[in-house]
C-alpha cells in the first residue's frame, strides 16, 4: 500500500474541523441582518461544519473514495465517542462548589440523544454521498472541471445531511413551515460556502496532486460505505486527464 506525506494531516484536519463543528458550533444560535434579504437565523456551527465537506472533496478527488471512507469511518467514530463523552460529563453529580456551574455544562453540552442521534446519522449519509458523487463525477468529466464536482458534490451530499438531521431532530417540534425555513437556510449557507472556497479548492488539490504524485480514479472501487478496504480496487491515472485536472485552475476550467 502507497505511503503519503499528507494524508494523515488532512485527515486529522477533517476529524477536527468535524468535532468543534458539532461540539462547539450548536453552543450558540446567532441572527445577522443581510442587506436585501432580511435577518438570517442560524446555528454558529454552519459557518464550519462546511469545511468538513471541503476536506472530505480533496481527500476523495486526490487519494480516491476508499481513503475517504475510512476518514468518514474516523469522524463518525470521533462524533460517537464525544457524544457518550459528553453525556457522561453532563450527567455525572457535580461538586457542590460546582454546582452552580451545572447549568452552564447542560446548555453547552447536553443534547439531547435524539439531536445527537440525528447529527451522527446525517453526517454519515451525507458524507458518504458527497463522496461517491465526486468520485462517479470525476470518471464523467474524465477529471476535467474540478468546479463542477466539488460544488455539485457538496450540493448533493448537505442536502442529505440538512435534510435528514432537520428532520430527525425537529420534526413534532418545529412546525412544517419552520422546518423547512431552517433546513432551507442552513442548505443554502453551507452549500455557498463551497462555492466561495473553490479557489482554495483548487490550490490545496493542485498541490498535493503535485506533492503526493497521486490523481486517483475509481475506475473499479467497491464503493459500499460498510468496508475499510483501501488496498483493492480503483486505479491512478497519471495521463492527460490527470495533467488537465491538476493545471485545471491555470487553463481556466
Amino acid at each position: 500500500m502507497k505511503s503519503y506525506k499528507y494524508y494523515d494531516l488532512i485527515l486529522g484536519a477533517y476529524v477536527c474541523v468535524l468535532l468543534c463543528a458539532n461540539l462547539i458550533g450548536p453552543a450558540k444560535v446567532s441572527t445577522i441582518h443581510v442587506a436585501g434579504i432580511g435577518s438570517v437565523t442560524f446555528m454558529a456551527g454552519v459557518l464550519f461544519f462546511p469545511i468538513s465537506y471541503f476536506f472530505g472533496d480533496v481527500l476523495t478527488e486526490v487519494y480516491g473514495y476508499a481513503r475517504d471512507r475510512r476518514a468518514v469511518w474516523a469522524g463518525f467514530g470521533a462524533l460517537v465517542f464525544a457524544s457518550v463523552m459528553a453525556a457522561v460529563i453532563v450527567y455525572l453529580p457535580p461538586a457542590d462548589f460546582w454546582k452552580d456551574k451545572q447549568p452552564a455544562v447542560e446548555a453547552i453540552f447536553g443534547n439531547t440523544p435524539r439531536v445527537a442521534a440525528a447529527s451522527m446519522i446525517a453526517f454519515w449519509c451525507g458524507s458518504f454521498v458527497n463522496s461517491f458523487v465526486l468520485a462517479k463525477m470525476k470518471l464523467w468529466t474524465r477529471g476535467r472541471w474540478l468546479w463542477t464536482r466539488t460544488i455539485g458534490s457538496t450540493a448533493c451530499g448537505e442536502l442529505v445531511d440538512s435534510g435528514l438531521f432537520y428532520t430527525l431532530a425537529f420534526a413534532g417540534i418545529m412546525t412544517p413551515i419552520e422546518l423547512f425555513t431552517v433546513m432551507a437556510t442552513q442548505y443554502v449557507l453551507k452549500t455557498s460556502w463551497e462555492i466561495v472556497a473553490t479557489p482554495l479548492t483548487y490550490k490545496l488539490v493542485g498541490f498535493l496532486k503535485r506533492a503526493e504524485q497521486e490523481d486517483y480514479y475509481d475506475t473499479d472501487t467497491n464503493f459500499t460505505p460498510f468496508s475499510l478496504e483501501v488496498a483493492l480496487g480503483g486505479a491512478r491515472a497519471r495521463g492527460a486527464g490527470s495533467l488537465e485536472s491538476t493545471r485545471a485552475a491555470g487553463a481556466g476550467h
